[in-house]
């Protein structure tokens, strides 16, 4: 039961470079940035989560306000408690590696994962063991997304390093990684950088 009660949600599409997650709960996405994971036969797919949210179940209908006379939004949803039932959260995810019995590697995967596939957060120690190799922000840097580059990038580098006991010295790690990465492109280094409050 452990397992299940961990889990976000489930994959309602994917390609090899990321996938959509719908989530169990409405607002049960997890922090943009965050690593998830998913156990696909051998491997263990890890991916960073991107642009997340809440819309209409049906795609052509949308929501209207409610709230006219309501003190709280939870008095919205005591007033109207079929809201729960008629809207969905989902975020996408974008795929930076993978771990298998060899160790974590930070490259895509063969191919994408099936539809319908368990999505969980990564634990402390899958977060840890993942990032030791910072080879992965490239894979951010380069992927597409709703979220500007940057903002992800260090976003998921805030995110990571909470899992770090030493998380100044791990975003001081990322830095200098993202520094030879960005070595010719300046700005783009300076938005990051201003953005992991370096």
């Amino acid at each position: 039961m452990k397992d299940i009660d961990q889990r976000i949600g489930e994959v309602v599409e994917a390609s090899t470079a990321g996938f959509t997650v719908q989530c169990y709960e409405l607002y049960g996405f997890p922090p943009l940035g965050s690593l998830v994971k998913c156990p696909d036969g051998e491997q263990t797919v890890i991916a960073v989560t991107a642009n997340a949210a809440t819309t209409s179940l049906e795609p052509g209908r949308r929501p209207i306000a409610r709230g006219y006379s309501a003190r709280s939004e939870q008095d919205i949803m005591k007033a109207h408690p079929q809201l729960g039932h008629l809207l969905k959260s989902q975020f996408e995810a974008m795929v930076v590696g993978f771990l298998d019995a060899n160790g974590a590697h930070q490259y895509l995967p063969a191919g994408p994962l099936r539809l319908h596939s368990f999505i969980y957060p990564c634990d402390t120690a899958d977060v840890v063991n993942f990032s030791q190799c910072l080879d992965f922000l490239l894979l951010l840097a380069g992927g597409s997304s709703v979220i500007p580059a940057e903002e992800l990038l260090a976003a998921c580098v805030r995110q990571v390093s909470l899992a770090h006991s030493d998380a100044n010295g791990f975003i001081t790690r990322a830095a200098r990684n993202l520094a030879e990465y960005f070595s010719n492109d300046y700005l783009r280094l300076r938005n990051i950088l201003k953005r992991l409050a370096l």
